[in-house]
């Protein structure tokens, strides 16, 4: 399928905007990459749907993960493999690695009711009330609520005792309960490390090589996705803090400072040299 073996995954939540506006040099990274014949692999946090006109703008045609984990979305007729286990969402082919819902929903309702924590899901939420609560324009705060997998919510005058009591409900039941931000997620077995696997077969069996995976995430997603990569990449905004910096989440990793003018360079260069 490619001359390169070398593929991508990069956590974009923190290097685009939800409205699509990219950190300054990550256009130009992204160009080198489609130049170079090696496939980016955009994890985030967000939605299909929320992803649809971002993907568009930037002309993004590879494979994403989304949902934290949930789910890898293929595009039409990307790979001649076809996944054997699959199911269709809008335009994509999509392999679902977490429960599809209600079963979060379901999951979430019931943990509630057993452990009498208070919580608020947002598909519970009137357009207005979810409009204030995100602080998102209406129509960007609905594409928020349409979901392929994972149940956004928020506790409710919960106090640290009970979101402990919750959490560790949600660990006895193996579910994924995430801190997203101002609100919380719950999904039924979404799990990063098996759609990297899932999306590692399919390009082995198309470039008939093992691919080399490279890691791209800032520090607020690199311990989840970075020890998963070949060759680890942390962008880190040391501006922002005083203290000692925090320990490579996983050995190899390469350290670059986020806001430098120099970085994406220096990213290209990492991800082209074995």
């Amino acid at each position: 399928m490619r001359s390169s073996t070398t593929v991508v995954y990069c956590a974009i939540d923190n290097l685009i905007s939800s409205t699509g506006k990219p950190l300054t040099g990550f256009a130009g990274f992204l160009e080198s990459l489609a130049d170079s014949n090696i496939p980016s692999i955009w994890i985030t946090s967000r939605t299909r749907s929320q992803l649809d006109a971002i993907l568009r703008k930037f002309g993004h045609s590879e494979p994403f993960i989304a949902e934290g984990g949930a789910g890898v979305y293929l595009p039409e007729d990307y790979f001649h493999v076809k996944p054997t286990r699959t199911v269709r969402m809008a335009r994509f082919t999509c392999i679902p690695v977490a429960s599809p819902r209600p079963a979060a929903a379901e999951a979430l309702d019931r943990l509630a009711g057993e452990t009498g924590v208070s919580i608020v899901p947002l598909r519970s939420l009137s357009p207005r009330e979810l409009s204030q609560n995100t602080g998102l324009a209406q129509r960007e705060a609905e594409l928020l609520r349409l979901r392929d997998f994972d149940e956004l919510f928020f506790f409710a005058g919960a106090s640290d005792v009970d979101i402990q009591r919750f959490r560790e409900a949600t660990t006895k039941e193996k579910l994924l309960l995430r801190q997203r931000s101002a609100f919380w997620s719950l999904a039924v077995g979404a799990n990063l490390a098996t759609c990297i696997r899932e999306l590692s077969k399919l390009y082995e069996r198309a470039m008939r090589a093992r691919p080399f995976n490279v890691g791209i995430a800032t520090s607020e997603e690199a311990a989840e996705i970075l020890p998963l990569c070949d060759r680890p990449i942390l962008l880190t905004d040391r501006t922002l803090s005083t203290g000692p910096i925090a320990p490579d989440p996983s050995p190899g990793t390469k350290s670059l400072p986020l806001f430098s003018e120099e970085t994406w360079e220096r990213v290209v260069e990492a991800v082209q040299t074995r």
